[in-house]
This record gives structure tokens, sequence and C-alpha cells, in this order.
């Protein structure tokens, strides 16, 4: 999967010349790849996501959230590509989406469970398409670099907690969430990422060392705390994993948890810091 993606993310650069630190050369039409990428990511995930809900005894208008997800995470590359400035428009299509619940769900099942199931349907638009939006944002304003860096760290932070847990994890820092999970682990995910962040900054010049470091340990840190999240939705649900579609990890929201709730923070970042 890895090698996957980062295949993709060259093809993508290559495509729109913006395999270089410098965005003087790219193109207008930007992260095209990304986005259908993410765009086709949605779907799994959402119905995963719906997996859950339907666990508890509930239903969402599954195909309101993905249309609504996917729409979202293809604002930034139109805005982008057609040089449109709508800062309102995110919002506006989270109000449109919140009245397609609504309606669809009065016409399939009247007012029976409404509370639960547009809460859960306006979750999973946020949770996983607006998220995303981020990760989307951050390509097409910050250039290929910065988002192939973040998601290697972040899943770097993955393998880290996971090698370190298993050989001398111990101490449980989130027993009721995830008792898989301990001390030792989160110290091993901070390494791992902080070594592979100094690493990719030398190597593309995108932030000093310093900055490297600063972005390397915190983002092992949200990306821990994005897996605790989904783990506490399947711990509602009373499931292992959100699917089976990924042999040995589950699904894709098992694979791509720590990397939804971490988009945003390193869209602030590159915004903030580089």
């Amino acid at each position: 999967m890895a090698g996957a993606f980062i295949g993709l993310a060259i093809l993508d650069g290559w495509l729109d010349g913006a395999l270089t630190v410098s965005q003087e050369n790219d193109r207008a039409m930007q992260g095209a790849i990304l986005c259908l990428l993410i765009m086709v990511l949605q779907i799994p995930m959402h119905l995963e996501l719906a997996g859950l809900v339907q666990a508890k005894g509930l239903k969402i208008p599954v195909w309101v959230t993905i249309i609504g997800s996917s729409v979202l995470v293809t604002i930034p590359f139109f805005q982008h590509w057609l040089g449109w400035s709508c800062q309102w428009l995110p919002g506006f299509v989270l109000v449109l989406c919140f009245l397609a619940m609504f309606a669809v769900h009065a016409v399939r099942f009247g007012i029976d469970g409404v509370i639960h199931a547009c809460g859960a349907g306006s979750l999973a638009i946020v949770y996983l398409g607006w998220l995303s939006c981020f990760a989307m944002a951050l390509r097409v304003e910050y250039g290929l670099w910065p988002v192939v860096m973040f998601v290697l760290v972040v899943k770097f932070s993955d393998i880290g907690a996971y090698t370190v847990g298993r050989l001398i994890g111990k101490h449980k820092f989130s027993p009721r969430i995830s008792p898989g999970k301990t001390w030792e682990g989160l110290a091993g995910a901070c390494i791992f990422a902080v070594i592979l962040s100094v690493v990719f900054a030398d190597c593309t010049g995108i932030m000093t060392r310093s900055a490297a470091v600063v972005f390397g340990g915190c983002f092992a840190f949200i990306g821990q705390m994005g897996d605790l999240v989904e783990s506490m939705l399947k711990r509602d649900a009373v499931q292992k994993d959100s699917s089976s579609h990924v042999p040995g990890f589950g699904g894709l929201l098992d694979v791509l948890d720590s990397l939804l709730i971490a988009a945003p923070f390193a869209y602030m970042f590159f915004a903030l810091c580089c």
C-alpha cells in the first residue's frame, strides 16, 4: 500500500509539474490523481462506517454521505483549477447534505429514529469527507511533498507504535478504548516519526531540521489519537475491525483513521510554520 501510494504520488506530481519543491512550474490542474484516489476511497470507508452504525441498530443514508463527502473533497481541487475563491462553499455543501439526509430519512422512515440516523450521517460526512478535504487542500495549496511527508510520517509512526509496543510494551495508556496501545508504543511512534520527518525534510528541503523534529513528534501523537477515535467507534459498535477488506489490518478505515484526524493539523502546520 505504501508503494502504491508513493507511485501514485510521483505520477500525480509528474503530471502537474509538482515534483520539485518550487511551485513555479505547477500546472493549474494540480492533484488530479490524489483527488480521484480520495474520492474512490470514500466509498468503502463510508460503507464500513455505515456497517458500524448498523451494528448499533441504526441506518444512515449512506449514498447521501458518500456523494456529500466526495463533493467536499473536490472543492479545493476545483477552486484551485478554476481560480475560485469561495470560502463559503464547503459550509454550503454541508448544509445541503444535512437537509438531504433529513429528506431521505423522512421519505424512507418518517420521523422514527431521525435524531440518531441523521446525527450519525452528519458524523460520517464530517469525519470522512470534511477531514479528507484538508488533505486535498494541503496538496493543491502547498504542493506534492508536504502531503507525501504528512502521510508517510503518520503511517511510519503507526509502524513504530506497533513494533515497539509488540517488543517491549507493558504500560497501557488507554486500556478502556484500545488495550493494545502502550506508552512504550507511543514513544516508538514518536521516534520513528521524527527520524523519517528529519530525513524527508533534509532530502526535500521543505522545512528546517528543527521544524521536522516538531512535525514528527506532534504528528506521531496526533496520529495515535486518530486511531483512538476510530477505536471508540468500533468498541461502541462491539466490532473488532471496521471490515475485512484489508487482510491483517481490518478495513480501510482501520488503515486511514490516523490520517483523517491528522489532516487538518497538517494543513495548519504548513500554513503557519512553512
